[in-house]
C-alpha cells in the first residue's frame, strides 16, 4: 500500500519537459521532509532531489542540477518536481517519498513512505 499518491510522468522527446505531483493519503505533508528518487531498469534506485519540510532547503544529484526543480504547496499538501531538459539517460520509474526528521538526504534507506511510481520514459 502507498502511503504517497503520484501524479504525472509519461513519455516526452529529448529537451522536452514534464511535472510530476506527490501527495499523501490520509495524513499531512506539511511536517515531513520529501525526496524524489528514480530507478532504471538493472540500475539501484537514485536519490534526485530533496526538499525540507518548510520548503527553505533543497538539494540535487548532480546528474540533474539546473534541469530538475523540486518545490512544495503546503497548503495544497503536495510536492512537485518539474523536469526540463529532459534526456533519454533520465527515464526510469520516478518515486517520491517521505521522511522525518527534516535532515537532508538522497539515501533512500532514510525513507518511511513510499509512492506508487510513476513511469518517465525520454525517446525521439
Amino acid at each position: 500500500q502507498s502511503h504517497l499518491v503520484q501524479s504525472g510522468g509519461g513519455e516526452v522527446q529529448p529537451g522536452g519537459s514534464l511535472r510530476l505531483a506527490c501527495s499523501p493519503s490520509g495524513f499531512n505533508l506539511r511536517y515531513f521532509a520529501i525526496g524524489w528518487f528514480r530507478q532504471a531498469p538493472g540500475k539501484e534506485r537514485e536519490g534526485v532531489s530533496f526538499i525540507s519540510s518548510r520548503g527553505d532547503n533543497t538539494t540535487y544529484a548532480d546528474s540533474v542540477k539546473g534541469r530538475f526543480t523540486i518545490s512544495r504547496d503546503n497548503a495544497k499538501n503536495a510536492v512537485y518536481l518539474q523536469m526540463n531538459v529532459l534526456k533519454p539517460e533520465d527515464t526510469a520509474v520516478y518515486y517520491c517519498a517521505a521522511k522525518y526528521p527534516d535532515i537532508p538526504s538522497l539515501l533512500h534507506r532514510d525513507y518511511d513512505y513510499w509512492g506508487q511510481g510513476t513511469q518517465v520514459t525520454v525517446s525521439s
